[in-house]
């Protein structure tokens, strides 16, 4: 069963139901009453980083230097 959830609640206790997301739950996100979207944990095989940034630079690189060397 999916657990629902109002948006303002959501807006309120975000880092609450991050948390809980992490730990595998999911939940449908609901405005007057209408779904709007549905959370669910990444599955950890479908994510995997492309480029990681720190190994170029300590602390990552700035935005803008990547923008303007594309």
């Amino acid at each position: 069963m999916e657990n629902i959830i109002g948006l303002k609640d959501l807006r309120q206790k975000m880092s609450e139901y991050a948390k809980k997301v992490e730990a595998g739950e999911f939940f449908v996100v609901i405005k007057r009453s209408k779904p709007l979207f549905k959370i669910v944990p990444i599955e950890k095989e479908e994510w995997e980083p492309v480029v990681d940034f720190t190994k170029i630079k300590k602390g990552g690189i700035d935005i803008d230097d990547l923008l303007l060397r594309l």
